[in-house]
This record gives structure tokens, C-alpha cells and sequence, in this order.
């Protein structure tokens, strides 16, 4: 199963029509959104092409596909937007025998991780930050960053889990940035 992990749109069309040729070359079986969909939030700068309606009719050309988690931006008055639910603060996804723990990252994170099992995966966003790393007690940590307000002088990313992989990728070059062998992890925790 293919899987494609986004976060931190903030109401950015201009993000997800670049997404879109990703989703056309990689064909994911599942679109994950980790929060801050429609709304910028008052500590982010309003982006040039802020157009929350857009982004609304994009994705729900697309709700078959998504799953999605709360982000600390969205409201009641985005889901009645949008044609798939997105008001639950987390969800788990069990594909290829791995477990993925789905939160936007302002309640559960790398620094208060939720009630987890060795192996799983905590995948999160709100920071904006791409981050991947197996972290305490063999539990990896994955953010997919910013599709849309990247911080830390990173570019705009996303991120693919696909066959025990996961990576995250510059959404301007397509060039993976982080990747970890959940396989071979796994190895390492026997």
C-alpha cells in the first residue's frame, strides 16, 4: 500500500496543485492530512495565494483517497467545508503490519508521545520541520513538514510510505530528503 503524508496547508492552492503531479506519477491508495488545512493561523504570515475555498474543492475532488486528523487551525466551520471528516485529534492507520499513530503534533510529539507500542509510527505535523528518525524505545518519529509554510529554512515537503519505506520529499524537485527502512529497523529491535 501507498500512502502520502501532508501537513500544514493553511490554505495554500498553489501547494496543491504542485502536489498534484505527485499524485498523478506515484498514484498513493491513501491521502493522510495531518492538520492546518484551510485556515493560515495568527503566528503564520498569510501566503499571496491564500484561497481556503480552493484548497476545499481540491481536496474534496480527492476525499475518497484522504484520512485526516484535526490540525490546532481547523474549526467546525472548515468541516462543513470539506467532504470527508477531519475533526478527530487522531486516528491510527494499520497498513503492511506497521501502525500509524496520526496527530497533527500540538497535543502528541516527539517530547509527549501517546500511549505507543515498540515499531509503531508517531506521524505529526504542526512544526513545519521534516523530521524522521527512529527515536526512545524504538518508536519512530515522522513529520512530513510544511506543504505549504516550511520553517527552519527547509523547503516545502511531503512525505511517501510505501513497502516498509518511509521518506520525506522536497515538493518543488521531488527529491527525497529523509528515508528510513522500517525493515531494517525492525531488525534492530529484535
Amino acid at each position: 500500500m501507498r500512502l502520502l503524508f501532508i501537513s500544514d496547508i493553511h490554505g495554500s492552492p498553489e501547494s496543491l496543485d504542485k502536489l498534484s503531479s505527485h499524485l498523478e506519477q506515484w498514484r498513493p491508495d491513501q491521502l493522510v492530512i495531518l492538520g492546518d488545512v484551510l485556515y493560515h493561523g495568527p503566528r503564520n504570515p498569510l501566503r499571496p495565494d491564500y484561497a481556503p475555498v480552493d484548497v476545499c474543492n481540491w481536496l474534496n475532488r480527492h476525499k475518497k483517497m484522504i484520512v485526516a486528523v484535526r490540525g490546532n487551525c481547523d474549526s467546525e466551520v472548515d468541516q462543513a467545508m470539506l467532504e470527508f471528516p477531519l475533526m478527530a485529534d487522531y486516528s491510527t492507520l494499520l497498513v503492511d503490519g506497521y501502525k500509524f499513530f496520526l496527530t497533527h503534533g500540538h497535543h502528541y510529539h516527539p517530547g509527549h508521545f501517546p500511549p505507543m507500542g515498540s515499531g509503531e509510527i508517531l506521524s505529526y505535523g504542526h512544526t513545519h520541520i521534516p523530521h524522521l528518525a527512529v527515536v526512545a524505545e524504538n518508536l519512530v518519529a515522522f513529520n512530513p513538514g510544511s506543504l505549504s509554510l516550511p520553517k527552519a529554512s527547509m523547503p516545502a515537503s511531503f512525505g511517501r510510505y510505501e513497502d516498509g519505506t518511509l521518506c520525506v520529499v522536497n515538493l518543488d524537485s521531488g527529491q527525497e530528503m529523509m528515508r528510513l527502512d522500517l525493515e531494517l529497523e525492525k531488525s534492530k529491535w529484535v
